[in-house]
């Protein structure tokens, strides 16, 4: 019987990677690219997704809808003042904070989408009719109201149904 030398395999040529240490500071970003459930991760990376998301909810609205603190009256005694409103904005607002939503539903609870996802654009909106001059009839008030419950309800609902369609089917025995 002869015996064959024992060789070891060879292993393929690695490409360089870069040291552990160097990749540590981006270790607690790490649950922020996961959709792992939001009250399951630790509280920074869970706050600060929050925040994110909120500062994600107020830099759509700023941007789809710009502030034009010059609003003025058509004419003279009329209600309607003279907006960069156009429909584009307020469609493109409105995907993104259907994205965020549906996001937020995945990952966290539904109060939480609630406030991330409707209240920035909902503050935001406050404060820019507020600071309008008075009128003889103040229409902003109702209309704030109308959008915030739009807002809200809007978010709730793509939430749940987010929620609802990421979830493993039921399966009868």
């Amino acid at each position: 019987m002869t015996r064959m030398p024992l060789t070891r395999p060879t292993r393929p040529a690695q490409s360089p990677r870069q040291p552990l240490s160097t990749l540590l500071p981006l270790l607690p970003l790490l649950p922020l690219l996961t959709l792992l459930p939001l009250p399951k991760t630790a509280r920074l990376p869970r706050y600060a997704t929050r925040l994110l998301g909120a500062a994600l909810a107020a830099t759509a609205y700023v941007a789809c809808l710009p502030w034009d603190l010059r609003n003025r009256p058509e004419t003279a005694g009329s209600l309607h003042e003279t907006t960069p409103v156009t429909t584009t904005g307020v469609t493109l607002l409105a995907v993104s904070l259907i994205a965020l939503a549906a996001y937020f539903g995945i990952r966290d609870r539904p109060v939480w989408t609630l406030l991330v996802v409707a209240a920035p654009p909902a503050t935001l909106m406050y404060i820019s009719f507020n600071t309008h001059p008075t009128q003889d009839a103040q229409v902003w008030p109702v209309a704030w109201a109308a959008f915030t419950l739009l807002f809200g309800a809007g978010s709730l609902m793509v939430a749940m149904t987010a929620r609802r369609l990421t979830r493993p089917p039921l399966v009868l025995p």
